[in-house]
């Protein structure tokens, strides 16, 4: 008989949770001589995956949803059997804050870039001459090859009234990041691979991107591209954390890994020293350094910066908001005085999560330049978050509940040269720490489906490893 192998897997979020349960799966399916074991140093598992359930309310305090047309996310969710508890969002009109009106964003437009240009032309969202220099787009020719901030090629193509008036505030907030620091490689490639083959952004992404069908006359809305489950997103914490039973540990970390002639000693914070032939590192980049203090392999994980956000889920009666908006939120632009970043009307977008007669509103805090923000007190959150949102709409009545999460340094920040950093790195622990993989939130990509990605990556890379 084969003698038996160890993987450890660092961090319960969704990447090492998916990571052990696609091990755990081939261990199983193909008889393999494998054990895996799971260690999360908090005490609970699904990272920024968190639902709150409280007097019929739904309510996420990290990500509200993830993208149905990326298959990783849809792969595991059949894998687990949850796809009838699968919802998705309510869609309708929704609106960018700018000089303190709330306009209709501009039909016809991806990530905020015009791609049929009559509703740009008609928006009160820009100045003729904005609408102008946005056209040149058509006469610019291409950019120069290689990494560059997002800020540099929109701004480049498109002005500066158009990126800080619509596209900035819809791309910065995905990463809740500054887009002129932002590398454009490392999030947005497709839009540097269209302006070298279209030469005009606008041109290229009326050739590629896919027709919207037409919707029936009947009045029936366009469907979702999101999804989410009935009870909420940690639905599918909860079947992971059931499958995997007793091999995941929490209130467990790593302290320490030392490379042996064969395999690793890994320190836990329990004073064990476990033995693992391979280890997945699915937590933050920022503990790599410490953890791997026996070379500098990590240093360059000092120059990944991550940015703080909060935000605020407010909940009240349907009759306190006097003037409530036939829309799903908004987003604001960073020349607006507003502290809030977005605000999503909850019970528009996701209805199941409300009960009848009430409405629940989540607003965000922490751009880049209001950091501070996040680290003020719950009373004081709420107030600046309804002092923005009665610029707008006008609520008669306090929340009946709130509830405010803050994501401390929790937001990977995909700086200029960013995927150089990530490839040198990977190069370098091939060869200093052979067995030794990274996946995360902090590499490549942000996106729930895409933390599900790496971590079935690093699954293959892990089960090759073992292989050879």
């Amino acid at each position: 008989m084969s003698e038996m192998k160890k993987i450890l897997i660092a961090g319960g979020g969704i990447t090492g949770l998916s990571a052990a349960y696609y091990l755990q799966k081939e261990i199983n399916e193909k008889d393999l001589p494998y054990e895996v074991r799971l260690v999360e140093a908090g005490n609970r598992l699904g990272g920024k995956i968190k639902t709150t359930r409280r007097n019929g309310y739904v309510i996420e305090q990290g990500p509200d949803s993830f993208l149905s047309r990326k298959q990783p996310g849809v792969k595991l969710v059949n894998e687990l059997g949850l796809s009838n508890q699968l919802v998705k969002n309510g869609t309708g009109q929704s609106y960018i804050l700018v000089d303190n009106r709330l306009h209709k964003m501009p039909k016809g437009s991806y990530m905020g870039i015009p791609v049929r240009v009559r509703p740009f032309l008609f928006s009160g969202i820009f100045s003729p001459v904005g609408k102008l220099r946005a056209g040149m787009d058509f006469a610019k020719p291409r950019g120069k090859t290689g990494d560059q901030s997002l800020g540099t090629f929109f701004r480049r193509r498109f002005g500066n009234e158009l990126v800080e008036n619509l596209i900035e505030p819809l791309l910065s907030g995905i990463y809740a990041g500054d887009i002129d620091n932002m590398s454009i490689k490392a999030t947005f490639p497709n839009f540097h691979q269209l302006e070298q083959e279209h030469r005009s952004l606008i041109k290229g992404l009326r050739k590629t991107t896919p027709k919207q069908p037409k919707q029936k006359k009947s009045g029936g809305k366009k469907e979702g591209i999101f999804y989410s489950f009935e009870n909420g997103l940690e639905t599918w914490v909860e079947r992971l954390e059931s499958v995997l039973g007793d091999s995941v540990s929490l209130g467990v970390g790593v302290d320490h890994v030392e490379k042996k002639a064969h395999g690793y000693h890994v320190l836990l914070s329990n004073g064990e020293v476990y033995k693992p032939d391979a280890v997945i590192m699915a937590t933050p980049h920022n503990t790599l350094p410490n953890i791997f203090s026996q070379f500098n392999v990590f240093d360059e994980f000092k120059d990944i910066p991550a940015t703080s956000v909060a935000n605020v889920a407010m909940a009240f009666d349907a009759s306190a908001i006097e003037r409530d908006i036939d829309g799903t939120g908004f987003v604001v632009s960073r020349n607006s005085d507003f502290r809030i970043t977005a605000c999503t009307w909850t019970h528009k977008k996701w209805p199941n999560a409300v009960p009848e007669g009430k409405a629940l509103v989540r607003c965000y805090v922490g751009k880049p330049s209001d950091q501070e923000v996040v680290d003020l007190s719950d009373e004081e959150i709420t107030d600046i978050v309804m002092n923005d949102l009665n610029k707008t709409m006008n609520i008669t009545e306090k929340p009946e509940f709130s509830v405010i999460s803050r994501w401390k340094n929790a937001m990977p920040q995909y700086t200029v040269g960013h995927t150089e950093r990530i490839a040198n790195v990977r190069e370098n622990m091939e060869e200093n720490f052979p067995g030794v993989f990274i996946a995360g939130s902090s590499y490549e990509g942000v996106g729930i489906p895409d933390c599900i990605g790496q971590g079935e990556k690093a699954v293959n890379d892990v089960l090759d490893y073992l292989r050879d």
